[in-house]
C-alpha cells in the first residue's frame, strides 16, 4: 500500500504538487501564464505576413484578361480607295464591329525609390510598437504578482506571531488554573487569560484563511499551486536607471514616426519598370491586315514605363504636418510618464527611509515590552496585580512585534516595488 501511494505521487502532474516559490520565480511564471502573453507571438506572426506581402512587390505582376467588344464605330479606308482595290479583286471592307480578345500583361519593377523597402520598415516599426504595447499591460501583472506575494509574507508574520502570542497565554492560562486549584487565583482571572487565549486562536483562523485565499490567486496567477512563498532577502534601494516598458514604447512609437517619414518621401520618387503584353483576338496591331482577312491573331509588346505620382505632392506638406505633431505628442507622453514616475520614485524613497528609521527603535521597543511583560507575570503570580494589568502589557509586546514584522514587509515591498516601479 505504501509502495503504491508513492508510485501515485510520483505520478500526480507537476502542476497539481504544491511547492514553495520565489518572488522572481512566481513573476517569470505569471508572465509566462497570463494569457495576454500569447498576444507576442500573434503580432509577430501578422508583421511578418505583412513584410512578407510587401516584398512580394518586386515579383512580376501578372494580369490574364479577356474582353469582348461592340463597337459603334471601326477603323476602314475610305470609299474611293475601297472601290478602288475591290475593282484588283482585294476585297477590303474595314474592322468588324464585334471585336474579341483573351491576353495576358506582365510588369516588373526596376526601380520604385526605395518605397517598398521603406515600407517593410514600418510594418517592422508597426510590430514594435505593438509589441511594447503588450510589455506595458504585461508589466502590470508584476504589481500585481507583488501584492499577493508580500500579502502572504505578511500574513505568515502576523501567523507566527499569534502562535507566540498563544504560547504566552497558554503558560499564563496553566499558571493560573494551578492558583486557582491552590486558592490563590480568582476564577474570573483564568477565564480572562483562556479568553484571551480563545480570541487568538480565531485570529489564527482568519489569517489562515486569509493566507488560503492569496495562495490560490497566487496560484491561478502562475499557472501552478503554491502552498509556500519564500521571503526575499533585503536589498539596497535601486539605481535610478529607468527601463520601464513605457519607456520604451515611446521609443518605438518615435521610430515609426521617422519610418513613416522615410515612406513619405519615397513615395514622391518617380518608378521605372519593364512590362509585356500580349494578347490573342481580333483585331490585331495589323489593322490592315485584319481589315482584309478579319481573323484573330497572336500579338504582343515590351517596353519601359516611368510613372511619377505627383498628386502625394499635394497633400505632402500636410502629412508631414501630421507626422512631426505625432511625433510631439509621443515626446510628450514620454516626458510625462517620466515626470509622474520621478514622482513616484521620490515617494517610494520617502517610504523606504521612514521605515528603516522605525525598524531602528523597534527591537528595544519589543525588549522594553518583553522585561515589562516579564515583570508583570511575576507580580502577578505573587499576587500584587490583577490578570487584566497583564493581559494589556501582553498585547503591547504583541502590538511591538507586530508593528517590527509589519515595518520589515513593508520596508521589503517598497524595495520590490521600487525596483518595477523602474522595470528594473
Amino acid at each position: 500500500m505504501r509502495k503504491l501511494l508513492v508510485t501515485l505521487l510520483c505520478t500526480l502532474p507537476i502542476g497539481l504538487m504544491a511547492q514553495t516559490r520565489t518572488l522572481d520565480e512566481c513573476q517569470q511564471m505569471a508572465m509566462q501564464n497570463y494569457p495576454l502573453i500569447k498576444r507576442h507571438d500573434l503580432i509577430a506572426r501578422t508583421a511578418n505576413i505583412d513584410i512578407d506581402n510587401i516584398g512580394k512587390q518586386w515579383l512580376p505582376q501578372v494580369t490574364v484578361y479577356a474582353q469582348a467588344t461592340l463597337q459603334s464605330d471601326v477603323v476602314k479606308l475610305p470609299d474611293a480607295m475601297t472601290d478602288m482595290l475591290r475593282q484588283t479583286g482585294v476585297q477590303c471592307d474595314g474592322l468588324k464591329r464585334e471585336q474579341y480578345k483573351i491576353g495576358v500583361d506582365v510588369s516588373q519593377i526596376i526601380y520604385d525609390g526605395g518605397a517598398i523597402g521603406r515600407n517593410k520598415e514600418v510594418a517592422a516599426r508597426q510590430k514594435e510598437v505593438m509589441t511594447a504595447e503588450n510589455e506595458v499591460s504585461l508589466h502590470a501583472v508584476r504589481k500585481r504578482i507583488n501584492e499577493l506575494y508580500f500579502g502572504v509574507l505578511l500574513v505568515n508574520d502576523l501567523l507566527r506571531l499569534n502562535a507566540d502570542r498563544q504560547s504566552l497565554l497558554n503558560v499564563n492560562e496553566k499558571q493560573l488554573e494551578a492558583m486557582l486549584k491552590g486558592g490563590t487565583a480568582m476564577e474570573c482571572d483564568y477565564n480572562s487569560v483562556r479568553a484571551e487565549r480563545l480570541n487568538a486562536t480565531q485570529e489564527a483562523t482568519n489569517l489562515n484563511i486569509q493566507k488560503e485565499s492569496l495562495l490560490q490567486l497566487l496560484s491561478a496567477f502562475i499557472g501552478e499551486k503554491v502552498s509556500e512563498v519564500q521571503k526575499p532577502v533585503m536589498i539596497d534601494s535601486p539605481n535610478d536607471r529607468n527601463n520601464r516598458p513605457e519607456v520604451r514604447l515611446a521609443e518605438t512609437q518615435l521610430q515609426l514616426i521617422r519610418a513613416q517619414e522615410n515612406a513619405l518621401h519615397a513615395g514622391l520618387m518617380p518608378k521605372v519598370s519593364a512590362f509585356a503584353s500580349g494578347f490573342y483576338g481580333y483585331p490585331g496591331y495589323n489593322m490592315y491586315e485584319d481589315m482584309m482577312r478579319r481573323r484573330m491573331s497572336l500579338n504582343g509588346i515590351i517596353g519601359l514605363r516611368v510613372t511619377w505620382n505627383i498628386g502625394s505632392l499635394y497633400t505632402n506638406k500636410n502629412d508631414k504636418a501630421r507626422l512631426e505633431l505625432q511625433r510631439k505628442e509621443a515626446s510628450n507622453r514620454l516626458e510625462t510618464f517620466l515626470f509622474n514616475n520621478h514622482l513616484d520614485n521620490m515617494q517610494q524613497d520617502a517610504e523606504i527611509e521612514r521605515y528603516r528609521k522605525l525598524m531602528a527603535t523597534d527591537n528595544e521597543i519589543i525588549s522594553l515590552r518583553e522585561k515589562v511583560r516579564r515583570a508583570y507575570e511575576s507580580k502577578l503570580r505573587h499576587g500584587i496585580i490583577e490578570v487584566t494589568s497583564l493581559l494589556q502589557e501582553l498585547n503591547k509586546e504583541n502590538g511591538a512585534r507586530i508593528a517590527l514584522s509589519t515595518h520589515e514587509i513593508e520596508l521589503l515591498k517598497h524595495l520590490y516595488d521600487q525596483k518595477w516601479l523602474l522595470g528594473q
